[in-house]
């Protein structure tokens, strides 16, 4: 089937690609010139895109470096594990 074929597994689509086709779908269904079948079939492709959207931007806030000021104004950079800046660590306020 050629809808099948054009239909990438959403798994494999990087975060540009994802967005891409997840705008694509929102502004199809806002015209809402499909039939009720079709619409839900996309909707449910949009929930999928969305929430590998989700996935990577997660991901890519795992990876960004943190800028520390160390002793004598020495500047430095290192990754950020995960749950950092989440009020763990250093100067972290109770909640």
């Amino acid at each position: 089937m050629a809808e099948e074929a054009s239909a990438r597994d959403v798994d494999s689509m990087s975060f540009e690609e994802a967005l891409a086709e997840l705008e694509t779908i929102v502004g199809q269904l806002e015209r809402g010139q499909e039939s009720l079948a079709r619409g839900v079939d996309m909707y449910e492709r949009g929930v999928s895109l969305k929430a590998r959207c989700e996935f990577l931007l997660g991901e890519a806030r795992m990876k960004v470096e943190r800028i520390e000021l160390g002793e004598g104004g020495t500047v430095s950079a290192r990754e950020m594990q995960v749950g950092e800046g989440r009020g763990e660590g250093k100067g972290a306020k109770d909640d």
